[in-house]
């Protein structure tokens, strides 16, 4: 790694934690949340899939499960091809990989190696649609995560490859954001006030 790599490590690192703790600190965040949901399930209007994948929330990350569940519901009320599901993801440490496992309200869970819930011996899918928590978001579908790399690398993996989605509050803006060359843009990017990306 040479001195400017090192840097820009830091300078993301420092990132990441400001915007952590600018997202726990917000005075409205439960408000932003709610209106967050309703975009979620207004953009979720008319979409095919029937998998679709998201994460269970952590560092005051918006919480897609209650908007994925009613969309779960609805299907349930209109005559589908197939059952809708709703997965979420198991990280294996060891080889530093992912795969989605079906979640349901009240499913058994248990802790992964990184200390976040995931379900317990429930079967693996493999979602069509994939919601993604970001931390920070720019033009381009561009998204700033935790830093380990396992989005980006269960993606080169899935084939067929998922419409992706980021979701966050639009505190996590980055005007300023310069993707690196193996950052992987989102097909779509949505905050509390609507759609982001596209535009």
């Amino acid at each position: 790694m040479d001195i400017s790599d090192d840097k820009n490590a830091r300078e993301k690192k420092a990132l990441r934690s400001s915007l952590i703790e600018q997202r726990l600190n917000l005075p409205d965040r439960l408000q932003r949340a709610d209106l967050l949901q309703r975009v979620m399930r207004i953009w979720l209007v008319g979409r095919p899939d029937s998998v679709i994948g998201a994460y269970w929330p952590i560092k005051g990350e918006f919480d897609p499960l209650p908007a994925l569940h009613r969309w779960k519901e609805d299907g349930e009320l209109i005559e589908q091809p197939q059952p809708r599901r709703i997965g979420l993801p198991v990280v294996d440490k060891l080889h530093k990989s992912m795969a989605f496992h079906a979640w349901y309200p009240g499913c058994p869970m248990e802790e992964d190696a990184y200390g976040i819930p995931k379900p317990k011996d429930t079967e693996v899918i493999v979602p069509t649609l994939l919601f993604v928590a970001c931390v920070g978001y720019a033009a381009g579908g561009y998204r700033l995560g935790y830093g380990g790399g396992f989005y980006d690398r269960m993606l080169a993996t899935l084939r067929p490859r998922p419409f992706t989605v980021g979701l966050g509050f639009a505190q996590g803006f980055l005007p300023d954001f310069e993707p690196e060359p193996h950052d992987m843009p989102l097909d779509a990017i949505l905050n509390d006030n609507g759609v982001v990306w596209p535009l």
